[in-house]
């Protein structure tokens, strides 16, 4: 699904990302680690199509809508509620019965309870927990998360575990974190970025 030959990323004169191969089948988990600014969130801003490679090849199999992205920023609007932020998306992704999928995603990430609402009022690991709603929500062939856990309590990062276990082998995950050994076992190739 992700093939990448000598991709690098720079802005102007400073190197973003080093040129580096990857190759992730459709099914596949990729879990990348390496130390801040090493060129992570980089590479998955390729891949999600957010910003163009400096140099190399890389291609991605799969349109716009059939990618899941869960980015640094959340991606939602502040003044809309948890509802209204994932009924706008999935009108956007032309979610089908998208009522029912955002009722059993809010109530499997507990919000169910906020659902009604506005964003502005939400904690940081309650956004974090919409905002992978919303990358969730049109059940995407690839998942491209990066550094997922973070702000996320020990309840949340358990909802997640549960979430990401079913979907390795089904979808193709590419996943950055801090923490590789609590998607060790899901991961069927890694990379380490230096």
């Amino acid at each position: 699904m992700i093939v990448a030959r000598a991709v690098e990323k720079r802005y102007g004169r400073r190197r973003a990302l080093r040129p580096l191969d990857v190759r992730l089948e459709r099914g596949g988990f990729l879990v990348v680690t390496g130390a801040n600014g090493s060129g992570k969130t980089t590479l998955l801003r390729l891949v999600a199509g957010l910003a163009a490679p400096s140099g190399g090849e890389l291609e991605v199999d799969a349109g716009r809508g059939a990618l899941g992205y869960l980015g640094h920023e959340p991606l939602l609007y502040r003044d809309l509620t948890a509802v209204e932020n994932l009924d706008l998306y999935g009108r956007l992704y032309r979610v089908s019965e998208r009522r029912e999928r955002i009722g059993m995603l809010l109530e499997r990430y507990g919000l169910w309870d906020v659902r009604a609402e506005r964003i502005a009022s939400y904690s940081r690991g309650m956004t974090q927990r919409l905002a992978l709603c919303r990358a969730l929500l049109h059940e995407p062939e690839l998942l491209v998360l990066d550094e997922p856990f973070t702000a996320l309590d020990a309840e949340g990062a358990e909802l997640l575990d549960r979430q990401l276990a079913e979907l390795a082998g089904t979808a193709t995950v590419l996943l950055t974190t801090h923490e590789p050994a609590r998607v060790e076992l899901l991961a069927s190739s890694r990379l380490a970025l230096a």
